[in-house]
């Protein structure tokens, strides 16, 4: 009788057991959380990240590096006491998973989704370059490989290398888009259109081909996408611009909207851009600095910028105090940073940007004089580009600001501006320019400006770094621990790893 029970308890416990193996993994899945993610999820989300990255990193260094904004207090930033910033390397290769993702989608679904895969190969070029150009030799082929092939210590490949690996993908990514027949879904930054992924694709090349010109011979390759308009589409106006346009609800609003006062108020315009500015008479002033809130009280309202690089005390001492140094633009402001009697910041009047039409014809504009193309004309191209930038302003500027954007009768034929001299003063004048129209495009203003070197930039008076403008940033020291064999050999072979140790392309 013992046994017989015994025999019944355990094959009770048998189909008990067998009955919990069947609905585990029913019981165990959570509908909330999906197991396979679309491309469309991915790709909004590496638009968005990227992007606000974009805008940070201009807010905290960009724009300060350059001298487009300079700092009242806490001023390490201002003079070149950098140590360590992580945020590129961190947002590239964070990011990167999820582009490899749509990467390794679109290739792995019958039939291939070339339009998915093209889009996810100009974010990732795009992506890489502000990488290397931020540190120099980086990660790239082995990169993001640790899941699918168990390369956990990827080496530092040349920048060299990298960029050729750039330039192919970008060639890649416009011959593949359109030859599929997926609907791009999750796209925040056309909307799905395929012919503006293209055009992006061909002026980030015209970009690329422009950084490493002074290293390599280019001619041949830009003059190849300008003779073929309807094989190698670029940018054609400013409604091709690859800007994130946000919203006025939370959290999808211009990402400083959000900045606390106090933080928002220690960036103030630099003198070195509201003296350019000033001299040229030139509109765009105000839409980058307001009057200052000493000359407002006043009744003669003025914009005061701040020298780039001093020291504390000196800082916050400037011009009798912060009330008379300009704070940033209302276009760009956080939501408690309204000045008396002025309208409140719009959570969504700027834009998070990867490339605009302004910026293009600045680069055929330096082709053309540099003879590396023969299309077009240089002072075509660079009065199209301030032009473009002047009604990218226009457009994006809500009409309750009062700014008038009208370029004076005679902006195009002052001294400063006219395209007259010799090359090297024209070129100077297409540099100063593009600068201009650079403001808030994250890094891609001191990348430029290492290249060329202008405008003439002289670093502050208290800065830390012998005198120096920083050239890159150093590696993050997590590498010194995690993959120091890789990046001693990319050391080794690049130089010294601080702030003026030159990158490849920079020839200067």
């Amino acid at each position: 009788m013992k046994n017989i029970r015994k025999i019944t308890l355990l094959f009770a416990a048998v189909l008990v057991a067998g009955a919990c193996d069947k609905d585990f993994e029913d019981v165990n899945t959570n509908p909330n959380v999906p197991t396979v993610v679309t491309p469309d999820l991915l790709l909004s989300g590496v638009i968005k990240n990227t992007l606000n990255d974009q805008v940070n990193e201009a807010w905290s260094i960009g724009n300060i590096v350059v001298q487009h904004t300079a700092k009242i207090q806490f001023v390490n930033e201002d003079r070149y006491l950098w140590g360590e910033r992580t945020s590129v390397w961190n947002s590239v290769f964070g990011n990167m998973r999820n582009v490899k993702n749509i990467i390794d989608i679109a290739e792995n679904t019958e039939p291939v989704q070339n339009n998915y895969l093209g889009v996810a190969l100009v974010m990732k070029s795009w992506m890489f370059s502000l990488a290397t150009d931020a540190h120099g030799d980086i990660p790239y082929s082995q990169a993001i490989q640790a899941k699918s092939d168990g390369v956990y210590l990827t080496d530092y490949d040349t920048q060299e290398s990298i960029y050729a690996g750039i330039l192919a993908d970008l060639k890649k990514a416009n011959e593949i888009l359109g030859t599929s027949n997926e609907a791009v879904g999750g796209d925040l930054l056309f909307g799905g259109s395929l012919a503006k992924w293209k055009k992006l694709a061909n002026s980030l090349r015209l970009r690329y081909l422009m950084r490493i010109s002074d290293k390599k011979d280019v001619k041949a390759e830009m003059q190849a996408i300008l003779d073929n308009p309807s094989t190698f589409p670029i940018f054609e106006s400013n409604d091709d611009n690859a800007a994130l346009v946000y919203l006025a609800s939370s959290p999808n609003q211009w990402p400083l909207y959000t900045s606390r006062v106090g933080s928002f108020d220690e960036f103030r315009l630099s003198k070195t851009l509201g003296d350019v500015l000033t001299n040229l008479n030139d509109p765009r002033l105000k839409v980058f600095a307001r009057p200052t809130e000493k000359s407002v009280a006043a009744g003669t309202p003025t914009i005061e910028g701040i020298p780039n690089g001093l020291e504390d005390t000196q800082a916050l001492s400037y011009n009798g105090g912060p009330l008379a140094v300009s704070r940033v633009g209302l276009v760009f402001a956080c939501l408690v940073c309204n000045d008396a009697g002025k309208p409140a910041p719009v959570a969504n009047a700027s834009r998070g940007l990867l490339m605009t039409y302004a910026e293009l014809q600045f680069i055929l504009a330096e082709a053309r004089e540099k003879n590396l193309i023969s299309t077009g004309d240089a002072e075509t191209f660079y009065t199209k580009g301030i032009e473009a930038n002047m009604d990218y302003y226009k457009r994006i500027t809500p009409a309750e600001y009062g700014i008038d954007l009208t370029l004076p009768a005679d902006y195009f034929t002052q001294d400063g501006v006219a395209y007259t001299g010799s090359q090297a003063e024209k070129l100077a004048k297409i540099g100063t320019q593009k600068w201009i129209a650079l403001v808030f495009n994250g890094l891609e203003a001191w990348f430029d400006w290492r290249r060329t070197n202008l405008p003439m930039l002289v670093p502050g008076a208290s800065n830390l770094n012998n005198n120096k403008i920083p050239v890159r940033y150093i590696y993050p020291l997590a590498e010194q621990s995690l993959n120091a064999a890789s990046r001693e050999i990319a050391v080794t072979r690049q130089g010294p790893d601080n702030l003026n140790t030159r990158v490849w392309w920079d020839a200067n």
